[in-house]
């Protein structure tokens, strides 16, 4: 069944010792699409399946998520930096450098613009659904099921004991209509035991929120880059249902991209790609159309 709803053939990448597995569809121009919590490569399937005709549609599942390997702490260091150096290892091996569409969810836009901001000249384009890059927006509280698992005990059972994090997540996540049942198994297969639930929590834990947290000064070097993208192509897609990702981050954002197209669902909530698939697919692909990249002309001598 998993076969039949992602239907890409796996490619996988020795990251010191673990696989990072990758989906890696076409040719053209990089889409380089990253996924965030508690999701893997599978959200991004119906985009790949659309862009792929046209496009070099690359999505890693994270260590510790999807189809990669999933190691102890012993084995792994859970964390944003680590994250961005797992996406960069990945593009520079398949000879990604220039001319990148970036696409990111969820904590995919903190790791996909941690990238942007090491190599701003790569990324030409921007395609924003329900994520930050930035820290928690001073008039958005923490959401308290957030708080729960990233701060007690009782949290850490609950996601790594009862999968709650991905289980729940497959059914708040969506607004518009039930995620059906295939779909819903499908999300959380790979987190499918207490040892294969650690990247689960350790994206909840790596959360920085005062500047004592590890990852404090990272995000705030992410997110005072964003500034030198201000003036490349950007589209969001925003289900504005969201719990975490909502109407505060969307806000920032706007704020910040000013000229970015937005596009609303009232209706539709964090997973925006389940919940309005065509819309979104369609919103994204005739964007691209219309913003091509502008390739360097070479003088000669």
């Amino acid at each position: 069944m998993l076969e039949t709803l992602h239907p890409f053939k796996r490619h996988y990448l020795n990251r010191n010792g673990h696989q990072l597995h990758y989906v890696n569809e076409g040719s053209g121009e990089p889409v380089v699409m990253v996924h965030g919590n508690p999701s893997w490569s599978f959200y991004y399937r119906e985009l790949i399946s659309k862009l792929s005709d046209e496009y070099q549609c690359i999505v890693p599942d994270h260590i510790g998520c999807g189809l990669s390997d999933k190691p102890d702490d012993t084995g792994y260091d859970y964390t944003l930096k680590s994250r961005i150096d797992d996406l960069e290892a990945l593009l520079d091996s398949l000879g990604v450098v220039e001319n990148v569409t970036l696409v990111v969810h969820d904590w995919g836009g903190m790791i996909g613009m941690g990238y942007a901001a090491r190599y701003p000249d790569r990324i030409k384009r921007l395609v924003i659904l329900n994520t930050g890059a930035f820290h928690l927006p001073e008039d958005k509280p923490f959401p308290w099921p957030l708080w729960i698992c990233r701060n007690t005990l009782l949290g850490s059972v609950m996601v790594r004991g009862l999968n709650a994090f991905s289980s729940i997540a497959s059914y708040v996540g969506v607004k518009r209509a039930p995620m059906a049942a295939e779909i819903r198994k499908a999300y959380v297969a790979p987190f499918n035991s207490w040892a294969n639930r650690i990247s689960t929590l350790r994206f909840v834990q790596d959360i920085p929120l005062v500047k004592s947290d590890r990852n404090y000064q990272l995000v705030s070097e992410i997110s005072e880059s964003l500034a030198q993208f201000k003036d490349l192509p950007m589209v969001i897609c925003w289900g504005l249902k969201d719990f975490v990702f909502d109407k505060h981050f969307l806000a920032q954002w706007r704020e910040r991209f000013p000229q970015a197209q937005v596009h609303e669902f009232a209706d539709c909530g964090h997973y925006i790609l389940e919940d309005a698939t065509d819309e979104v697919v369609a919103h994204i692909e005739a964007f691209m159309s219309s913003h091509p990249i502008k390739t360097k002309v070479l003088k000669s001598a």
